[in-house]
């Protein structure tokens, strides 16, 4: 009988602090999400109560990560209470009975019960009780405080045309101003006399129409805000000109945006956006397509609803929101057998668990614990333990880059020295050297450098860079490999062998499977994934002509001295 106390066991760490607090949360969602443990009350409000020092991008990882685990109806309700971001992905999947539904929809967002609308799969009594909420999930509030409708039109999406094309031929002002009824149980709004907008509701539209509305009514003062311009966008409001002319963005840099035509040149759009314009209509979910290099560039889902002059119906515009689409929602073909992070890691479980266990039962024979064994038997075992071991390790690699592909990656901050790391390391790749009939010549900088970072990373991040160099070398060729400290990082140089001498700078990510021997089999893999590595550690990898640079941020002492080599 096995009694699991993993649960217990999480619940009895320090959450104190805000790593301690996501990792619990992952450790707790994962848990409970995949039904290893129980959704017990205690564990479902210990999440509740550590989730306002868990970043959002956390959140949606774990969110994302349990899409298809069959999550309870405890923890979808969890996920379900949170941003639309933390919710869409946990709510667009759940599989829950119908009294589980209806007992959670009062208590929800109507964010949320507006992501479970779209759902086609709901049982009847679900869709019953989002009925029974009726047109508050729908609103607005107005000046005057009644409320107006919120709805949106889906076009069918159609080939990639000009904007430009079309709008010469269309006159910009309507010879008599449209005067459009509204809706049954809605005051007339005679300043609005776009059509009525037809099909399901989209959050997109809200989101436009929220930011229009905050425009409108005192909000045009408001200075943009700040955009990072290396760091990621995943949305942004727009608004253009009659002429389909981008002429105000927030949320994105203006430089690749302002100024640009909607349909031609840097900025290509489908039929749906085309179509609209013909007929002054809201569109959404259009595709867009920016080129170039910029925080900006890539596809894109626009959504936009069009503006007219109030006194004289002149129409003057779109306005709307653009965001990043979902994998399913992307035009490139779905590259087929490339397995999830989730897959990967689920992989990596299925294959340590035997690994591991040959590699005790060789080493039980070595040691002849079992009983007396042949001196053959003894060094065949010996040979099979080393071969695990270094099965091991790579399925460990697998498992790291997984893990940093689904933001998974838990890093435990510490204080690592350099020195003795790379004399481990050196005496870990010894019968490595012998093999190849190669040295290392190891200058390990001043005395106490030191790394600010993850033990276990770090040491995996040291070893994988000089196995590479290692394990590319040549009979008598010596590899240097140097540590230093300059602007507050601790630097470790590995000297790049003879065989890399065919690709130089950073074409060695591109020799996968070109070396007829083998020796380089797997070097691009292992590059790339030293250099996620240390992104993850906060730090960078530079492939240059004659090195592999590492930079690490340093944890140095006041007396360390700071050398100025490169």
């Amino acid at each position: 009988m096995r009694f699991d106390d993993s649960l217990d066991t999480v619940l009895g760490a320090d959450m104190a602090t805000s790593f301690g607090a996501q990792s619990a949360w992952r450790q707790l969602t994962d848990l409970i999400g995949r039904r290893r443990a129980a959704p017990d009350a205690k564990a479902i409000e210990q999440l509740r109560a550590i989730r306002p020092r868990v970043p959002t991008r956390t959140r949606a990882a774990s969110a994302r990560s349990l899409a298809f685990a069959n999550p309870p109806a405890e923890l979808v309700r969890l996920f379900a209470e949170d941003e639309p971001s933390v919710a869409a992905p946990v709510i667009a999947v759940a599989r829950l009975t119908g009294e589980e539904w209806r007992a959670m929809l009062p208590d929800l967002p109507p964010t949320s019960r507006s992501l479970l609308r779209h759902r086609r799969d709901l049982p009847a009594e679900t869709v019953r009780a989002l009925d029974s909420f009726g047109r508050s999930d729908f609103a607005l509030p107005r000046p005057g405080g009644e409320p107006e409708s919120v709805t949106s039109a889906i076009e069918e999406v159609a080939p990639i045309a000009s904007v430009a094309s079309i709008v010469p031929d269309r006159p910009i002002a309507s010879e008599t101003p449209h005067r459009v009824e509204s809706p049954a149980g809605a005051p007339a709004n005679d300043a609005s006399p776009a059509p009525a907008p037809r099909g399901p509701f989209q959050i997109a539209d809200l989101v436009a129409r929220i930011d229009a509305y905050q425009r409108d009514h005192g909000g045009l003062g408001r200075p943009p805000r700040t955009i990072a311009s290396d760091g990621p966008i995943d949305h942004f409001c727009f608004e253009t000109d009659a002429t389909g002319t981008i002429r105000w963005v927030d949320g994105a840099p203006r430089e690749p945006l302002i100024g640009v035509l909607l349909g031609t040149g840097s900025a290509q759009v489908d039929g749906v956006v085309s179509g609209a314009f013909r007929r002054r209509a809201s569109f959404a979910d259009a595709r867009l397509v920016i080129a170039g290099s910029s925080p900006a560039a890539g596809q894109w889902q626009l959504s936009a609803t069009p503006a007219f002059d109030p006194a004289s119906g002149r129409f003057t515009g779109y306005r709307g929101v653009a965001r990043r689409p979902r994998a399913d929602q992307r035009a490139e073909p779905v590259p087929k057998n490339s397995p999830s992070p989730e897959a990967l890691r689920a992989l990596v479980h299925e294959l340590r668990t035997p690994t591991n266990a040959i590699s005790g039962f060789a080493e039980m024979i070595e040691a002849q614990v079992l009983g007396p064994a042949p001196d053959a038997y003894r060094e065949r075992a010996a040979a099979i333990r080393h071969d695990t071991h270094d099965l091991i390790a790579a399925i460990d690699d697998v498992d790291t880059a997984a893990r940093i592909e689904q933001d998974a990656l838990v890093l435990r901050p510490g204080v690592v020295e350099i020195a003795p790391l790379l004399d481990r390391a050196a005496r870990d790749l010894e019968p490595l050297m012998l093999l190849r009939q190669s040295v290392v010549d190891i200058d390990s900088g001043p005395a106490g450098l030191a790394i600010a970072g993850d033990e276990v990373a770090v040491g995996r991040l040291i070893s994988r860079l000089m196995a590479l160099a290692v394990g590319a070398s040549g009979i008598g060729e010596r590899i240097a490999i140097r540590a230093w400290s300059k602007d507050g990082q601790a630097r470790i140089a590995v000297e790049r062998p003879r065989a890399f001498a065919a690709w130089p700078g950073e074409a060695l990510l591109s020799l996968e499977g070109e070396d007829q021997e083998g020796t380089l089999l797997g070097t691009a893999f292992g590059l790339r994934l030293a250099r996620n590595l240390a992104g993850e550690l906060g730090g960078s990898l530079k492939i240059g002509e004659q090195r592999l640079t590492l930079r690490l941020p340093a944890a140095l002492d006041h007396g360390v001295g700071q050398l100025s080599s490169n």
